[in-house]
């Protein structure tokens, strides 16, 4: 059985203790954020995350995504969470109050992300690749369509994807073949295929808006020519209402190792219409706004998974039975005692490997929160600067209180490795 429960307190000194909270009130547009705000946002996530997600969790991976004929139907249970996700406006934390966003910091919406990572990353990755695609669209987009797809993108009810990869080069995107050729109205026609595109079809929201990686007729070679194009699985109305069906189209889900409730599709665009995010030919530009967002929520999904992993290993450990305890039978009614009798196995309440590692991960993730302007991705200097800043926690070895044990209050020591680098695109889909 999953056990979960969010870590308050860790997150509550990284935010309060470790990072002064009350400084964010002197930011522009954050007056009226305070420690005591920030406290009650991450108490009522946690109570909804727990109750609404967990549950989903264990079942929808069991279950996965159905495919049939180009529609894809989430796990058993979806849905409902999704609608009660974007009523209690939990996808909209950070996003711009101009487009309907509570305006809320990037920190501390990465804490509620962990929350909903460690209860159901299959689920979290429908709202992630939106925020995603709000960020490079309110970025490089222009203001005709930023009007029209942000509002939509923001309260939910409107998602996004990005569409990158392609079956004949994988992630090498200087060899992409998807097409986009110019119409007299300024709109595009893309043809093309995509693979291993995340939430790229399902059932949750009312239109899918696709930010797709494609050449036009006069594209140079390589990633230099790349552009990038906003197309909508249904074409809007004016007044912003949904409208006829575009050309893309899911052909095909992928079976998976883990993560089933996520649907990570192929979708064929034959002469979809769209229209160009930002310059010609700067694509990749633009698109590494939302890319960079990402690589920041992969690391954020493996905190929240780990927190998953300590705490339900934690919890069967000291409840498998494991022989008599040494000073005679706990439990005589059972045929030995749990380990939290019998004291026999030492790791039953430590998992230290783990347990290390967690805090120094929050602290990690929030600098790189922090370090996010507005409505932009991470800047490329905050790896190092967050890394001393996890260091600094607790002098060298970085050790700090972490109060993970039930009895007693331990320290983590949260001594760094060398990093190895690798593609955060097959983590997520691309």
């Amino acid at each position: 059985m999953q056990t979960y429960t969010a870590p308050l307190r860790d997150m509550r000194f990284v935010m309060h203790e470790l990072h002064d909270s009350a400084d964010l009130a002197k930011l522009p547009g954050l007056q009226e954020v305070t420690p005591d705000l920030l406290n009650a946002i991450l108490e009522e996530a946690a109570k909804f995350i727990g109750a609404t997600l967990l549950p989903l969790n264990a079942g929808g991976d069991a279950e996965g995504c159905h495919y049939e004929d180009g529609v894809v139907r989430t796990p058993n249970g979806f849905k409902a969470a999704y609608q009660a996700f974007v009523e209690g406006g939990w996808g909209s934390l950070n996003a711009d109050p101009a487009y309907g966003g509570q305006g809320l910091p990037e920190s501390v919406s990465k804490l509620v992300e962990e929350m909903i990572c460690g209860c159901n990353l299959a689920f979290g990755l429908y709202p992630g690749l939106s925020h995603g695609a709000y960020l490079a669209l309110k970025s490089h987009g222009s203001k005709e369509l930023k009007d029209l797809y942000l509002p939509k993108m923001v309260d939910g009810s409107w998602s996004g994807t990005m569409c990158l990869t392609e079956a004949h080069c994988g992630t090498d995107l200087g060899l992409l073949r998807t097409k986009a050729l110019p119409q007299q109205d300024g709109s595009y026609r893309v043809s093309g295929s995509k693979i291993f595109i995340s939430a790229g079809e399902h059932d949750l929201t009312k239109n899918i808006i696709h930010l797709v990686l494609a050449r036009l007729p006069d594209a140079a070679p390589g990633v230099k020519g790349i552009s990038l194009f906003l197309v909508p699985k249904f074409l809007p109305n004016a007044d912003g209402s949904v409208g006829a069906r575009n050309g893309v189209r899911c052909v095909g889900i992928e079976h998976k190792m883990g993560i089933k409730g996520s649907a990570t599709c192929q979708l064929n665009f034959d002469q979809a219409t769209g229209w160009l995010v930002g310059e010609p030919h700067k694509g990749m530009q633009a698109m590494f706004v939302m890319m960079n967002s990402e690589r920041l929520s992969v690391g954020t999904q493996g905190l929240g998974v780990g927190e998953l992993a300590y705490q339900s290993a934690a919890a069967y450990a000291k409840e498998r039975l494991q022989g008599r305890a040494l000073g005679g039978a706990k439990h005589p009614e059972k045929s030995a005692d749990p380990n939290r009798a019998s004291r026999r196995a030492p790791y039953a309440d430590d998992h230290a490997s783990l347990q290390r590692g967690l805090p120094g991960a929050r602290v990690l993730g929030r600098e790189c929160a922090r370090s996010h302007g507005p409505g932009q991705g991470p800047r490329r200097t905050h790896g190092s600067r967050g890394f001393r800043r996890a260091a600094d926690a607790g002098g060298e070895g970085a050790v700090y209180r972490s109060g993970l044990g039930d009895d007693q209050s331990r320290f983590a020591d949260l001594r760094w490795p060398r990093l190895r680098r690798r593609s955060w695109h097959g983590a997520v889909g691309a």
